[in-house]
């Protein structure tokens, strides 16, 4: 009814310009533009397409149905659409091709407001959270001011290696400028880019050049970055764009080997200086599916708050603020094996704006807190006595809210809330790491109570230590290397802090908690050096570490083994220790 030889898709997706319609959203167009640099994730979102492409020789098998598939919390789940859209005078009122017989986009829309609803439901919706639902990616948004990536040329090529992973592993990637208020949104900048406009990332590249032109550019690698206007004008107008002196300096076979190529008007290159220089929010959806075997890089789990009379059964405990209940919230725990590793974590509420309809709300104030604890914990926080505070997200009524943090090697508890406590709803959590994080909940307050307990006599004191630090240690030779760790045991369990480098004044900060039967069971604290063939012991402290000892920070001379009396050695260990005799304290 709407034009002469109706197609699913013209040609190559990625080749036409989208316009968002009278009625239609800004973000739909630009996770579209997105959406079609991905092979792998648009045909997994518009599923065997040339199946259901309208043929006019076959007349007879076309229904007037299509269907795709949406990563919907945590699952892909199918949509099927008939092919009637919205018009106003035979227009397309919603998002539509300039190729006027193309109508993947205008289907692909209507059925994510089926699964949402309502074509309303798509309003205040962001790029990042529609990417995610066409294609199951992680999202981050990185702030490029709050970055210094203009400024700082290290933070720069750390950003331009994460990019060029991130696209070359499937993955999306779309900017924008900020714009100070709503009557600068759309102005065009001095050198051609409107602000407010999402721009997609659909190349990047890291060339070395050849010896005529490195004379040409003074420069032996060239770092680039291809981006596209999905509307399709208001082209970059600065160094590396079509008419400038840059692209002159290259003939066509330099082009060519150098693989610095346009595709299609509103694509432009631009350098990395001027990228970080000119945008001001990144939005990298990362492609996290796991594989079959190897290595896992995403760990997920839904989770839901809930409201229970009983305040151990309570899991609705609201923000860090509300101090008495905080902690009733789940509790996830996490393992960061080694040092320097980027972790993202991402918490994602049920999108209320499906039952918008029905009069429910809009979408809770939620967020989360991320807290670095005890090596060896297996059971829920109860009081925040030693433990540090690792990082919070933002706090809004968004659908998702994450954080990214480089994390040192431990253990990690995650507790997801809402701003407001004694409310209920279902959330997602996915943390993203390239070493696996073995995320896990804790659901137990303390040790079951069972046969083997009560046989070898069930815990009755519970201790927390950390042991900040170990200085003045033993160098028997002035050019001997001294790598000290700790052994911190309780009976028959130990837990092993990481090696400290080339120091005899070494900072640890490691935390351990034991579940101990009496308190004449002690808690010894060795400090040992690190060695090729056998490790040299340092010294020890023994600790009775009763409920009723002081829970300040301590000193203690290091002794040689032999218990609290033995013969004193060098150095001395600072540590902090708290005892309890109620389970659930800690």
């Amino acid at each position: 009814d709407i034009c002469d030889d109706p197609r699913l898709i013209v040609g190559n997706i990625s080749n036409h310009q989208l316009t968002q319609g009278r009625l239609g959203h800004k973000p739909m167009i630009s996770a579209f533009s997105c959406l079609a640099v991905q092979e792998c994730h648009w045909t997994k979102t518009i599923p065997n397409h040339k199946e259901q492409e309208w043929d006019p020789q076959k007349l007879d098998k076309y229904a007037g149905i299509f269907y795709f598939r949406f990563w919907h919390f945590g699952e892909w789940t199918e949509v099927v659409i008939d092919d009637l859209l919205p018009t106003i005078n035979g227009d397309l009122v919603f998002s539509f091709s300039t190729s006027m017989n193309e109508f993947w986009n205008a289907l692909l829309e209507k059925a994510y407001a089926k699964l949402l609803g309502c074509y309303e439901a798509l309003d205040g919706l962001t790029t990042s959270d529609i990417i995610v639902d066409f294609t199951g990616t992680l999202a981050e948004t990185v702030d490029m001011q709050k970055g210094r990536y203009s400024d700082l040329v290290e933070e720069k090529y750390k950003l331009f290696k994460e990019l060029y992973k991130t696209f070359t592993k499937g993955g999306l990637i779309c900017c924008s400028i900020e714009f100070p208020d709503q009557e600068e949104q759309e102005v065009e900048t001095d050198w051609g880019l409107l602000k407010g406009h999402t721009y997609t990332m659909t190349d990047i590249r890291k060339i070395r050049l050849g010896e005529r032109l490195v004379e040409v550019f003074s420069t032996e690698k060239l770092y680039l970055i291809r981006l596209r206007n999905p509307l399709g004008r208001q082209e970059w107008s600065g160094p590396w764009s079509e008419i400038s002196e840059e692209w002159q300096q290259l003939t066509a076979a330099d082009r060519k080997n150098l693989g610095i190529v346009m595709s299609d008007d509103g694509e432009f290159w631009m350098s990395l200086e001027d990228f970080c220089r000119n945008f001001h929010e990144l939005n990298v959806c990362r492609n996290v599916n796991n594989p079959v075997f190897g290595r896992k890089e995403l760990e997920s789990v839904v989770g839901c708050w809930t409201v229970n009379d009983d305040p151990l059964m309570n899991r609705s405990g609201g923000c860090y603020n509300n101090r008495d209940t905080f902690l009733q919230n789940p509790q996830y725990i996490f393992t960061v094996p080694e040092d320097g590793h980027k972790v993202i974590m991402s918490l994602q509420q049920k999108d209320m704006r499906t039952y918008r309809r029905m009069g429910r709300p809009d979408n809770y104030i939620i967020g989360f807190e991320l807290f670095k604890v005890e090596l060896n914990r297996k059971f829920r926080l109860h009081h925040l006595y030693i433990q540090e505070r690792a990082g919070t997200s933002t706090y809004i009524d968004t659908r998702t809210v994450f954080l990214s943090k480089y994390l040192k090697k431990g253990n990690y508890v995650l507790v997801p809330t809402m701003f407001q406590h004694g409310r209920t709803s279902e959330f997602l959590l996915r943390i993203f790491c390239e070493v696996p994080v073995q995320l896990r909940e804790l659901t137990l307050d303390m040790p079951k109570m069972s046969c083997w307990n009560l046989a070898r006599g069930y815990p009755k004191v519970v201790t927390q230590i950390t042991v900040h630090s170990a200085e003045g240690l033993e160098k028997k030779y002035a050019n001997e290397t001294v790598n000290p760790y700790l052994i911190i045991k309780c009976g028959k369990e130990e837990v092993r802090s990481p090696v400290q480098k080339n120091t005899v004044h070494a900072i640890f900060d490691t935390q351990a908690i034991f579940y101990r039967r009496t308190t004449d069971i002690p808690i010894i604290v060795q400090v040992w050096n690190k060695r090729k063939f056998r490790d040299q012991f340092l010294g020890q402290v023994t600790l009775d570490a009763d409920p009723s000892d002081c829970r300040e920070l301590k000193s203690l001379y290091l002794r040689k083994k032999g218990g609290p009396t033995a013969k004193v050695k060098q150095g001395h260990i600072s540590f902090k220790v708290i005892s309890s005799d109620d389970l659930t304290e800690l």
